[in-house]
């Protein structure tokens, strides 16, 4: 049974990860005492709305965060150590702290422990997040008790609405390049220098052809830069757009 533990402390559970290819372990006191901890919690890793949704995003927004007093953001799903740490890495999630709930005893403990059985998953965590405080939950969000995945609550930027709502949201910059390209090279370096996040999508990876880019925008050229879906343009276009902020 989905059960909000707002207003209680989070179970006291020992988690077995996987550090430096040594065991490690590591309880809920090291990670929540004395600190704001926001959770998230997901069915598994490397699951299509995991991976391209809910992390991505959390990832992107942990300087928001901590700018507003969290100190660290906990993913936890029922999978094992190293499941997380190969998500981790696939990722690129270094803003966050991957927990392997592999036992589900800490899901369980929250309640929110449910039979996956028809995606063949068997018992996973159902979706859901939390701003913990001192071990405390404050406040949950917990996606509704309906058939599927359920993603509308418990997502970052709701999340950031809750904590700190007049917080300004980084822009969502991404970069079309090609292998080899000189020119996207120097975006990528104007961007990194300017300590600008973005995402990279390389032509010929997952699907996208130069027919397609040139279906999108209109021309085939790389680099092509977009912030929050507006095409900025090439190189120049990026170095000059940069200036101006």
């Amino acid at each position: 049974m989905i059960e909000d533990k707002t207003g209680q402390r989070i179970p006291d559970v020992t988690f077995h990860t996987r550090e430096n290819d040594e065991w490690l372990d590591v309880t809920t006191s090291e990670l929540f005492d004395n600190k704001t901890i926001i959770v998230f919690s997901l069915p598994g890793a490397f699951t299509p709305t995991c991976s391209t949704t809910h992390l991505p995003r959390y990832q992107e927004l942990q300087p928001i965060f901590k700018a507003n007093g969290v100190d660290d953001i906990i993913c936890v799903s029922v999978n094992d150590t190293f499941v997380m740490n190969a998500w981790k890495a696939d990722q690129n999630a270094d803003r966050i702290r991957f927990i392997p709930d592999g036992s589900g005893k800490f899901t369980d403990g929250m309640g929110m422990l449910v039979n996956k059985d028809d995606l063949g998953f068997g018992m996973r965590s159902w979706r859901y997040s939390m701003l913990v405080k001192n071990g405390v939950v404050e406040k949950m969000f917990i996606e509704p008790n309906k058939p599927g995945d359920p993603f509308e609550v418990s997502d970052a930027d709701t999340m950031l609405n809750y904590l700190a709502p007049e917080a300004k949201k980084p822009q969502h910059i991404t970069i079309v390049s090609k292998p080899g390209c000189g020119h996207c090279a120097r975006a990528k370096a104007a961007l990194k220098a300017a300590n600008k996040d973005f995402e990279t999508i390389e032509l010929g990876a997952n699907g996208l052809s130069l027919a397609t880019l040139s279906a999108l925008s209109g021309s085939g050229a790389t680099p092509q830069v977009f912030v929050d879906g507006q095409l900025i343009g090439g190189a120049d276009e990026t170095v000059a757009w940069l200036a101006g902020q």
